[in-house]
C-alpha cells in the first residue's frame, strides 16, 4: 500500500510541475507581440512561478494570485454544497438503476438528461426562482457575504440562513445536478466492468447468494470506481460552477477564470487555472489512494 501511495505522491508532483508550466504559458500569452515574444516570455514566467511572483493583472493593477486567492473560498463553498447534492441525487440514482435490465432500459434517458447544456439549466432555474418563487438570483457582491449561509448555520440564525440559502440554493443546484450527471456516469461504467468479472459464476458456484454477492463483493468494486474517478467528478464542478457564477453573479474563482480570458487578462487566468488544476489533480491523488484502500478491505 505504502509503495502505492508514493506512486501516487510522484504523480501528483509532476501533474502539479505539468500545471505549472501550462499556467507559465498562458501567463505569456500577455506577451506585447506573438511568437518570438511568447518563447522569450515563457522561460522567464517559469522563473517567477518558481519564486512564487505571479505577477498582476493587467485590467485591475492588483497581485494576480491574490485575486485568485480572493475569489477561492466562494467557489469553494460552491463546490461543497454541489457535491454535497451530486452525491445526494447521484449515488441513490445509480444504486436504483444498478440492475443489469433496469440500467440498460434507462440509458437513453440518462444520457439526454445528461446531454442538456448547464448553462441551459442554470437559465430554466433562475426562472423558475424569479417568476415562480420570487426569489432574487443575482449573488451578493463580495466573496465575504457569499459566505453567509454557511456562517449563518454555524451561528444556528435560522433567518440569516434563510436569506443565504436563497442567495446559494440555485447556483448550488445548477452545479450538483451536473455533479449528479458525473458521479452517476462513473459509478454506472463501475458497475459495467463489474458485471463482466469471472469472479461472480465461482462465487455462486460456492453456495453464494446473488444479494451477498454484490453486497460483498460488486458494490465495494462499484464505490472503488466512484473513488477512482474524484478528479473526473470534481472538474464537472468546477465547470459547471463556471456556468453557474456566471448566470448568478456568484463572486468566486470560476467566472474570474473566464472573464480574464475573455479580456486577454492572462496574468490572472493562469493563477486561477493552476489553483482548479491543484484541486483536480488533488482529488485524483485522493480518490485513488481511497480507492485502493477499499478494494484491498474487501479482498
Amino acid at each position: 500500500m505504502w509503495r502505492f501511495v508514493l506512486l501516487q505522491l510522484g504523480k501528483l508532483v509532476l501533474w502539479l510541475a505539468g500545471a505549472g508550466l501550462g499556467a507559465a504559458a498562458l501567463a505569456s500569452l500577455s506577451a506585447p507581440r506573438g511568437g518570438w515574444d511568447f518563447l522569450s516570455a515563457f522561460p522567464a514566467r517559469v522563473g517567477a512561478y518558481l519564486h512564487w511572483e505571479f505577477g498582476k493583472s493587467s485590467i485591475e493593477g492588483l497581485p494576480a494570485m491574490q485575486m485568485a486567492l480572493d475569489g477561492l473560498p466562494a467557489t469553494l463553498e460552491l463546490l461543497l454544497y454541489g457535491a454535497v447534492i451530486a452525491l445526494a441525487v447521484g449515488v441513490p440514482l445509480a444504486i436504483a438503476f444498478g440492475r443489469g435490465t433496469v440500467r440498460r432500459a434507462t440509458v437513453p434517458i440518462i444520457q439526454f438528461v445528461g446531454s442538456a447544456p448547464v448553462f441551459c439549466g442554470g437559465l430554466a432555474l433562475a426562472w423558475a426562482a424569479f417568476h415562480l418563487f420570487h426569489w432574487q438570483t443575482a449573488a451578493h457582491g463580495s466573496n465575504r457575504l457569499a459566505l453567509e449561509f454557511s456562517a449563518a448555520l454555524l451561528r444556528g440564525d435560522a433567518a440569516a440562513a434563510l436569506a443565504g440559502l436563497h442567495q446559494l440554493a440555485l447556483p448550488a443546484l445548477t452545479v450538483g445536478a451536473a455533479g449528479a450527471a458525473s458521479v452517476h456516469l462513473a459509478m454506472r461504467r463501475a458497475a459495467v466492468a463489474a458485471d463482466s468479472e469471472s469472479y461472480r459464476q465461482g462465487l455462486k458456484l460456492m453456495g453464494l447468494g446473488t444479494l451477498e454477492i454484490e453486497r460483498v463483493y460488486v458494490w465495494p468494486q462499484i464505490f472503488a470506481g466512484l473513488l477512482s474517478a474524484s478528479g473526473e467528478i470534481v472538474l464537472t464542478l468546477i465547470s459547471a460552477a463556471a456556468v453557474a457564477e456566471w448566470v448568478f453573479n456568484w463572486p468566486g474563482d470560476a467566472v474570474l477564470f473566464v472573464k480574464s480570458v475573455a479580456l486577454n487578462d492572462w496574468s490572472v487566468a493562469a493563477p486561477v487555472l493552476l489553483v482548479f488544476a491543484a484541486l483536480k489533480f488533488s482529488a485524483d491523488f485522493a480518490g485513488a489512494i481511497a480507492a485502493r484502500a477499499l478494494e484491498e478491505f474487501r479482498t
